[in-house]
């Protein structure tokens, strides 16, 4: 649940406890969105459903995770849905895989740090998607030979994604995609070369950038905070010939 007041803003669960400088919230065992709770002070603060903006907030970050304009970039373009399986690699916080399970998508997860995968199963149950989410922890390129194809949707996140690309058809079910983020173009590009090695079809790289949009007395620009530049997301698709 999200505990609110103003710009204050808590993830908790029922039944636990916060200490603000409002006083000490004690959330009910059978608290309900929409329920006003007071601190021991008398303060008041809303509880609220979480929505996917609230899980890139406050879930308990092990590193940086993908922004929400790339997470929908990979819906978009790859058209998940309910019912879908996807294969993740590279889990960090599980931003991703969060967003995916509150979709409806089961999700096969790894994440190679032991601390980073235990801190993601938590944030999973936080999200309230621990039963469609399974977190390995594990490097998902020692399991190639283990895992079982027919994904419909491989995500990767990780320095060495072009050896996975090379094995996309052999994980992905016919018409999957596949979907990796980048930090760096080098990388990206060797996705691209993967992919295409691997058969697959309609690759192609996109940056994204988003710019914020200022608004003051003198007039309407661009903000000049920065260029909102986060990474490079290349995109295939599984397209087997019949026959």
């Amino acid at each position: 649940m999200l505990v609110v007041r103003g710009s204050r803003a808590f993830v908790l669960a029922p039944g636990e406890t916060q200490e603000t400088d409002l006083g000490v919230i004690e959330l009910p065992a059978d608290v309900t969105p929409g329920t006003v709770v007071e601190t021991h002070l008398g303060e008041a603060f809303e509880v609220r459903r979480l929505r996917g903006p609230d899980l890139f907030e406050h879930l308990e970050r092990t590193g940086a995770p993908m922004m929400p304009r790339d997470i929908g970039l990979v819906i978009g373009h790859t058209g998940v849905a309910a019912g879908d399986r996807a294969l993740d690699a590279g889990t960090g916080t599980g931003v991703l895989a969060a967003y995916l399970g509150r979709l409806g998508v089961e999700v096969t997860t790894y994440e190679r740090d032991a601390e980073f995968a235990a801190v993601a199963r938590e944030n999973m149950a936080t999200a309230g998607v621990a039963e469609q989410i399974d977190v390995r922890t594990g490097d998902l390129t020692d399991e190639l030979d283990a895992v079982e194809g027919g994904y419909d949707l491989l995500t990767l996140d990780t320095g060495d994604a072009a050896a996975v690309v090379e094995r996309a058809d052999e994980l992905l079910a016919p018409g999957g995609f596949l979907a990796v983020y980048s930090p760096f173009v080098e990388s990206a590009r060797a996705c691209v070369e993967a992919a295409r090695s691997a058969g697959l079809a309609d690759i192609e790289t996109l940056e994204t950038i988003q710019r914020r949009m200022d608004f003051d007395d003198r007039g309407s620009r661009p903000s000049t905070a920065g260029v909102g530049h986060t990474g490079y997301l290349v995109f295939a698709r599984f397209l087997p010939d019949v026959g």
